[in-house]
């Protein structure tokens, strides 16, 4: 409990609104009250005269977050209570108010609602603690937590990846650099997922890799349960100078970290509902798909800088000449200057992969191209086997439209760390 903020606006009489804060100050106590706009039952003078007409001192001005941002600092707060309403304070303007408030550490209240801030978990590591995490799912953030591994690792930082997802394993596991199919089969033979990030980080970005699950996902990007702690801990006794924590879905690993990187997928996702706490966390947001406008709107909320970036699916290694190509991916990109016998995107539709798959086998494909993602150990690989096709992997490399992006990335990856957050 403690002080709150209180979030006011003009549509509501101040004789109404005062009675409120008093039932407020009361109970909670008040630590400040931010007025968020509206002009109906509020007059020009009432503002300039805020304790006679609401009984405290009222912060406004427009944006309403510079006004929360400066009351927040104050530290005596420690939760936001939204008693504006519509249309002044609509559904995505409380969900930007309530991202901020908890990128700065309170809860966010309003009748009928109560959302915390996650917790970041401390750990014992004394080099760089890099986060990759995204708006939501299949934003290319494997993608690009690889990238910036190999990166680092180029550069003489030794790095480690952990990762979280939905079908990662019970016990934090190890996956070392260069696992290869092989290895993935074997994996699947047991039962367990093959595809997990993690291993898809070990075998194509030349880097080990710790893998954990999470099962859940609050609206701010909290698990309800997972082990990534304990994973992060296993991967900082492998001994190496960096970590990069990777995200699942729209979920933000439970650690403190030095930077973040915030993958940016669809304008819905990342500008309504909690889409903007996911911004504020970032140092540099990177816009898949190169929208101008989206990029726009996003540098308006993100503090760090913004990039718009692209995927090029690539093959791991050089194809036989000649080979007839089928492509099994999670999209309908291909790699570029392919011509492919078979191209499915199926490849987490495992009812259409099937059909896909069948055409493969009739078409004489000798190759099959598939991203590790979804079923392509267990389901694209083993078909493979059954028809003496050989499995490659594709790569997605991103690649940025408007500024280098692999310095960027080696320059959040060697600044000194600020305060972890």
């Amino acid at each position: 409990m403690g002080p709150v903020i209180a979030l006011i606006d003009g549509e509501h009489h101040p004789s109404a609104v005062r009675a409120a804060l008093g039932r407020v100050q009361s109970e909670r106590g008040l630590a400040g009250v931010v007025f968020c706009g509206g002009e109906e039952k509020v007059g020009p003078g009432v503002l300039a005269a805020a304790p006679e007409h609401y009984g405290h001192e009222v912060a406004s001005g427009a944006p309403p977050e510079e006004a929360l941002r400066r009351l927040i600092g104050g530290g005596e707060a420690r939760a936001v209570l939204d008693l504006a309403d519509e249309p002044i304070l609509a559904p995505e303007g409380k969900m930007r108010l309530a991202s901020l408030t908890l990128h700065l550490g309170l809860a966010y209240e309003a009748p009928g609602v109560s959302l915390t801030p996650p917790r970041f978990e401390p750990l014992e590591f004394a080099g760089a603690k890099l986060a990759v995490i995204g708006t939501g799912k299949r934003t290319g953030k494997t993608a690009v937590a690889g990238h910036w591994a190999t990166l680092l690792d180029a550069s003489g930082v030794e790095t480690v990846i952990v990762s979280m997802g939905r079908g990662g394993p019970a016990e934090p596991q190890v996956a070392p650099a260069g696992t290869g199919l092989e290895d993935l089969v074997a994996i699947a033979a047991e039962g367990r997922h093959a595809a997990s990030d993690y291993l898809e980080d070990a075998a194509l970005a030349g880097v080990a890799a710790v893998g954990s699950r999470r099962v859940g996902g609050g609206l701010a990007g909290e698990p309800y349960i997972s082990n990534f702690q304990e994973a992060a801990a296993v991967a900082a006794g492998l001994g190496p100078a960096a970590l990069i924590f990777e995200g699942s879905g729209s979920c933000v690993p439970p650690v403190e970290t030095d930077r973040t990187v915030c993958i940016v997928g669809e304008r819905s996702t990342a500008l309504s509902h909690l889409g903007p706490y996911r911004l504020l966390r970032a140092d540099l947001a990177l816009v898949m798909g190169g929208d101008e406008e989206l990029a726009r709107e996003v540098a308006a909320i993100c503090p760090g800088r913004v990039a718009r970036v692209v995927l090029r699916p690539e093959p791991a290694e050089p194809l036989p000449a000649g080979a007839r190509v089928a492509v099994f991916s999670t999209s309908a990109v291909s790699p570029a200057g392919l011509d492919a016998v078979v191209s499915s995107p199926n490849l987490a539709r495992r009812s259409l992969l099937a059909a896909d798959l069948d055409r493969a086998e009739a078409e004489r494909c000798d190759v099959y191209l598939t991203e590790l993602k979804a079923a392509a150990i267990d389901t694209v690989a083993v078909r493979a086997r059954e028809t003496g096709a050989r499995v490659v992997f594709v790569r997605n490399r991103p690649v940025a439209l408007d500024e280098d992006l692999d310095a960027a990335l080696l320059n959040l990856g060697s600044i000194p760390p600020g305060p972890a957050r």
